[in-house]
């Protein structure tokens, strides 16, 4: 039985069991900030778990993709060393929202795995925690598994908890007997040894309590169910094969990574290259799906891991004798494994290919750099005869140039050397502090409290039962009639708000559109006949709130209050030209630059439109003048602007574009124009292409490893830039006195003009550098016997200073020579000792000295030293005072 077919197995199981079939989240979490990675199948219904949202069924099963390689639940240093662990897996589970409990969980895990994948019976154990007595029972009397083959644990392997709070419940694990053959060999070994065994297949979690602060456990109203199961695990126990490295979903990996190297995968387990097979197959996994989903390798958060995993496996490329970017290629072989059950990995593969070779490239030659500084640090400690690499410089090479521990490790036992291991991991440990300090979680802002809990107090409301889309009415008016719902001051629920106070204002229905999607939230008012309000911001932070941010200008608001509504027209006009450009925007660069290109952020302002998406490089003007014509092109050909409700996968299947790190619901708003864009999204349009007017990019810019930015203007906006434009070069037109489309020559001209110009000043200072190094001998003073001249040169700059510097101590022979000038009201200074005086004389310290007067500061070398001053009056004063200087310093 393949993997696949045991994920098919599996979701077709529970699908004739009453579960709606969930399709895997993204493995950047959605509106959590407490994760870095969708590490477990429950990620995407904790909300629900946690009585915050709610779905249309009670039963649920997927197919998770999960990353266990940052933050709690981290495998990342030890993948390559055992059998079956690993940083990207599939987990396998499913979830029963008040369903269903213990009994009903119990009795599917049982049958699916005796009958459906066909595990032998006598081979399974099962472990329950120490006080759960009816886990026991079902499965001891209900099952029929012998009393000896359950094994009571504690807390630490038998209870399992969302948090130090919140809902928590003891959980069963089903575990199988590989034989004596796998693990640790010692007679007494049982289900409770670390080693391989006794391997542990699935995991039962029962959520039947809430821990509140203070520890105490009070039972759930509706205990909930919430397995989980590696498809890798069951894949290689089904399969018959000691390590899921055997297993068919990686296997190919590893035997195409053979014929890449030239070198077979022995399947020994500890040796260095099988430990280098294991970590590359993994991590190749790893990567392509991190990038699929939208992760960029960084120096910071999710990038930063994708980065150690990218350059972790490279390293390990290098020890099995291939410096030159491999991973690439072996992503590929990932993808052609896996697109039947992830197709979108086939949309994304050029793109992925293409930031994966880019990292590797990069890599090798921050590599190279970090082994010439180990082999520097060798040396100089063998020159010391010390015998220890410092722990902080062991983490440089680790956090910098991406050295694994073992790796420095080695390649100083090689020269007989050790690595102080308790000083690199103090300064990990420090590095963590500040990772968690600046850790951001997801991206969005953590949800204030008073928002859930207004959304929940009016949760039965029939405007708030219904879904955003139904409350908001403003895609088709912007002037209406509301009841208000709930107001909030600060973090507090209020009953009303007078004249003059700030509050945040829920309405029934509302034609204020909330911030999200990029695109700004409205302004406007909110009035009746006795009360005025300005409403500033219109925030959405819940699917089914929208805040009004708002001042009572006039008069009062009280809850329950019917409200006129009216949004500022202007504004949301503009806004709407932006949003429905950005649409226009995103396909034409798909069509200029690549498939690849997909948008990686926005922000939709009345005043101007920003775009991020994905590309390597910077577009060229071509490139850019071709996408900016594209846009303009298909505003002319004024294609009807169309919406539509659909179910998510009818969208994505008829050709919607889904965006990066998006969560969307069971059903979606599709805005289509024409046969040229189409897309998920709830924002507010034109409704026609011809609306916008005009498009003119203004900008165009790199702002991550691989992310880009454009800034572009729509209609009136866009035409009184392309005026304005206009005016700036008919004022340059006229100063040049040139005549139309003539201008270039002209610039070219009078440039060249300037260059002449330049040079022929720069020869004049030459000379009279020279006329003044000639006969200045006579402006030399004799200080303790040491020739000395200080002397202020005018409209020198610093370039200038140091000829003259040279110059004149060849004409000295022996001394020191000070020389100042003034450029641009900036103080320029230049000191000079000559060779025979730097063991008497510093011209850095004769120049730190001379800079303080001028209000500036200076340094270098012994014998050419430069500084810059802010005061230019204080300039001869500052030149005089070198002769005293220089005598104090005798």
């Amino acid at each position: 039985m393949t993997g696949n077919e045991i994920r098919k197995k599996f979701l077709d199981y529970f699908k004739e069991r009453g579960h709606t079939i969930v399709k895997s989240s993204s493995l950047i979490p959605s509106a959590d900030p407490t994760l870095l990675f969708t590490n477990a199948g429950m990620v995407q219904f904790k909300d629900v778990f946690l009585s915050k949202g709610k779905r249309d069924y009670k039963r649920a099963v997927s197919s998770q993709k999960c990353v266990r390689a940052g933050g709690k639940h981290n495998d990342l240093e030890v993948v390559g060393r055992t059998a079956r662990h690993h940083t990207f897996f599939e987990m396998l589970g499913n979830f029963s929202f008040g369903d269903y409990f213990k009994e009903g969980a119990i009795e599917y895990g049982w049958e699916f795995m005796t009958g459906i994948v066909k595990l032998p019976k006598e081979k399974l154990w099962i472990t329950v925690y120490k006080d759960d007595d009816e886990a026991f029972k079902i499965w001891n009397e209900k099952i029929g598994i012998p009393a000896n083959k359950i094994v009571r644990l504690g807390e630490k392997d038998n209870f399992w908890s969302m948090g130090d709070t919140g809902p928590c419940g003891p959980c069963s694990e089903i575990h199988i007997d590989q034989g004596e053959g796998i693990g640790c060999g010692r007679p007494e070994c049982n289900v409770e040894c670390d080693c391989d065994r006794f391997m542990e297949v699935w995991n039962l979690v029962f959520m039947q309590y809430n821990r509140d602060a203070n520890g105490k456990l009070t039972p759930l109203p509706n205990p909930s169910i919430d397995t989980g199961m590696g498809l890798e695990r069951l894949s290689a126990v089904v399969q018959k094969v000691k390590s899921n490295y055997d297993s068919d979903l990686l296997k190919p990996i590893i035997t195409y990574t053979e014929g890449l190297f030239e070198k077979k995968y022995a399947g020994q387990g500890s040796s260095p290259a099988d430990i280098s097979f294991r970590v590359i197959v993994d991590h190749s996994r790893a990567m392509t799906f991190l990038i699929g989903d939208g992760v960029m390798p960084s120096n910071e958060g999710r990038g930063y891991v994708l980065r150690r995993i990218i350059r972790r496996a490279s390293r390990h490329g290098r020890m099995l004798g291939k410096s030159e970017p491999f991973l690439f290629k072996t992503s590929d072989v990932v993808i052609n494994l896996m697109e039947d059950t992830y197709p979108e990995l086939i949309d994304r593969k050029e793109y992925i290919s293409k930031v994966i070779s880019t990292e590797e490239e990069r890599f090798s030659n921050t590599l190279d750099i970090g082994m010439k500084m180990l082999n520097d640090m060798i040396e100089s400690l063998k020159t010391k005869k010390e015998r220890l690499i410092v722990g902080e410089d062991a983490f440089k090479l680790y956090d910098t140039y991406g050295f694994p521990l073992d790796l420095t490790e080695d390649i100083a036992r090689d020269s007989g050397l050790a690595v102080d291991s308790a000083g690199f991991n103090r300064a990990m440990d420090l590095q963590k502090e500040k990772a968690r300090a600046s850790w951001k979680g997801s991206g969005e802002e953590g949800i204030k409290a008073i928002y859930r809990e207004v959304a929940h107090k009016i949760k039965g409301t029939q405007s708030l039962s219904k879904p955003q889309r139904d409350m908001f009415i403003g895609y088709d008016t912007l002037e209406s009639e509301g009841t208000v719902l709930s107001m909030i001051k600060g973090n507090d629920m209020v009953k009303s708000a007078s004249e003059g106070e700030q509050v945040e204002i829920v309405l029934d229905k509302t034609s204020f559109y909330g911030e999200s999607g990029g695109q700004v939230g409205d302004t406007g008012k909110i009035w009746n006949d006795d009360t005025h309000i300005d409403v500033l911001d219109t925030k959405k932070p819940l699917q089914s709130l929208i805040i009004h941010s708002a001042v009572v200008k006039k008069g009062s608001i009280k809850v329950a209050n019917t409200v006129k509504i009216s949004v500022n027209q202007n504004k949301r006009r503009e806004i709407v030209l932006n949003h429905s450009a950005t649409h226009l925007l995103h396909t034409a660069l798909r069509d200029v630059l690549g498939d690849h290109v997909k948008q990686a952020g926005s922000l939709v302002a009345p005043d101007r439109l920003r775009f991020d998406y994905t590309h390597f490089s910077a577009p060229n003007i071509k490139e850019l003048h071709r996408v900016e014509e594209i846009v303009n092109q298909k505003i002319r050909e004024n294609y009807s602007v169309e919406t539509s409700i659909k179910g998510l996968e009818d969208a994505i299947k008829g050709g919607a574009t889904a965006l990066f790190g998006e969560k969307y619901g069971e059903e979606v708003r599709v805005v289509k124009m024409g046969d040229y864009s189409m897309e998920l999204c709830g924002g507010t349009h034109v409704n026609a292409t011809g609306d916008i007017g005009l498009f003119k990019i203004i900008h165009e810019g790199g702002i991550a490893s691989g992310i880009r930015r454009i800034e572009a203007l729509t209609g009136e906006n866009a035409y009184r830039y392309v005026r304005d434009e206009e005016e700036r070069l008919s004022e340059i037109r006229e100063m040049l006195k040139s005549p139309p489309h003539e201008e270039l020559a002209k610039i070219k001209k009078v440039l060249d003009r300037s260059k002449e110009l330049e040079r022929e000043l720069q020869k004049l200072k030459e000379k009279m550098t020279k006329d003044m190094s000639g006969d200045i001998m006579s402006e030399v003073k004799a200080i303790k016997g040491i020739n000395v001249l200080s002397k202020n040169l005018g409209n020198f700059d610093i370039k200038d200073l140091r000829s003259f510097i040279d110059s004149t101590k060849v004409k000295i022979k022996s001394g020191v020579v000070v020389a100042g000038g003034v450029t641009d009201g900036k103080v320029s200074l230049v000191a000079g000792v000559t060779k025979d005086l730097i063991s008497k004389l510093n011209a850095g310290e004769i120049i730190k000295q001379t800079a303080v007067i001028v209000e500036g500061s200076g340094g270098g070398r012994a014998d050419m030293a430069q500084a810059g001053g802010k005061n230019p009056a204080k300039l001869t004063e500052a030149l005089e005072k070198v002769y005293e200087i220089v005598e104090k310093m005798l």
